[in-house]
């Protein structure tokens, strides 16, 4: 049985290795590395006052817990100000940092000098090397955040690419950039993304990007992979946590509703970042990769989509590199609630 799983992974373009214990297969990229299926996502998100402040282990501890339980990737980013606790958790799991796949972001406030920049997050994590480093966006803010830095996203790249030359980073790739980003990014670049980070869940497939990101060979990370799931907000749209159709797949497979989704996107080809803090949950995310969804049920679990976005900034809509759909009356906080 092992033998033609691995048989059926090869053909379907995916690395099954287990030496370093991780319970999620590999994906090979464009650039000859490979990234896990799933990993621990750490941003803790916004509330009433904002982003949520960085208590005192309080992304350490998951991060431990995460690779204990067989995760062998870490999302984080220099935005979230938990770079050092992402370090100390993935040192205090004693699992080797070379098999652990580290992405980290280029800050929006940095974009001007890409290495000096990944250098602080390298310090900050106490490794000489990230995995992936990303774009994170291509809205970018003056460094005392007085507003708003216009810098080409091309010149940016630029940057990466330098970062990447020297070591510092073994792949890197972009994060929120719409179709026509990419497509000008890929006429101006000497190295390709090898990923792509944008929202995607059940109410928000992004059909699009997804099939144009396959033709260019480029995977694609899935941030806020609940989407609802959790809300207790009666306008956002289904499915939530106990939807029936949810349950009624969950039960035939003995799992719960939040790992239905996450296999969902991993039979979609998504990579996602479920984020939690709560080790039942995490121990719990991971365990999706001894079921498959038939086609019948990927079908189904499609037409919740409503291109619904939990993460919509549009109040940086007059910036000229804003990336998602402009609106009459921009938002008034600074993300809407997730979970």
């Amino acid at each position: 049985m092992t033998y033609i799983f691995i048989l059926l992974s090869i053909v379907a373009g995916v690395i099954c290795d287990e030496k370093d214990g991780g319970k999620a297969y590999r994906i090979p990229l464009n650039d000859g590395n490979a990234i896990p299926a799933l990993g621990l996502g750490s941003f803790l998100g916004f509330d009433e006052n904002g982003q949520k402040p960085v208590e005192e282990h309080e992304v350490e501890y998951p991060v431990k817990w995460a690779l204990e339980a067989g995760y062998r990737m870490v999302d984080t980013a220099a935005a979230y100000l938990n770079e050092d606790q992402v370090g100390a958790g993935v040192r205090a799991s004693g699992v080797p940092r070379e098999n652990v796949f580290i992405v980290t972001k280029l800050p929006p406030q940095e974009s001007r000098d890409v290495v000096a920049s990944l250098r602080n997050s390298l310090s900050r994590l106490n490794m000489s090397y990230v995995d992936l480093y990303l774009i994170h966006s291509t809205v970018t803010f003056k460094p005392d955040d007085s507003g708003y830095d216009i810098i080409d996203y091309l010149d940016t790249w630029k940057g990466m690419e330098e970062a990447q030359k020297l070591g510092l980073a073994k792949s890197i790739g972009i994060s929120n950039f719409n179709i026509s980003m990419i497509e000008r990014l890929l006429a101006n670049c000497e190295v390709k993304p090898a990923v792509l980070q944008v929202e995607v869940n059940l109410n928000l497939a992004q059909n699009k990007i997804l099939d144009y990101c396959k033709s260019q060979n480029i995977v694609v990370m899935g941030y806020t992979p609940f989407g609802s799931l959790f809300s207790k907000e009666p306008e956002r749209p289904a499915p939530k946590i106990d939807d029936p159709t949810l349950t009624e797949i969950a039960k035939k497979y003995g799992k719960t509703t939040p790992q239905i989704v996450l296999r969902y996107l991993v039979q979609r080809g998504v990579v996602p970042i479920p984020k939690s803090v709560k080790k039942n949950r995490i121990e719990e995310n991971i365990n999706v990769f001894d079921f498959e969804l038939t086609e019948e049920e990927m079908e189904t679990l499609s037409k919740f989509n409503k291109d619904y976005r939990v993460v919509f900034p549009s109040f940086w809509q007059d910036h000229p590199y804003y990336p998602y759909e402009k609106v009459d009356t921009p938002a008034a906080d600074l993300f809407k609630k997730k979970e």
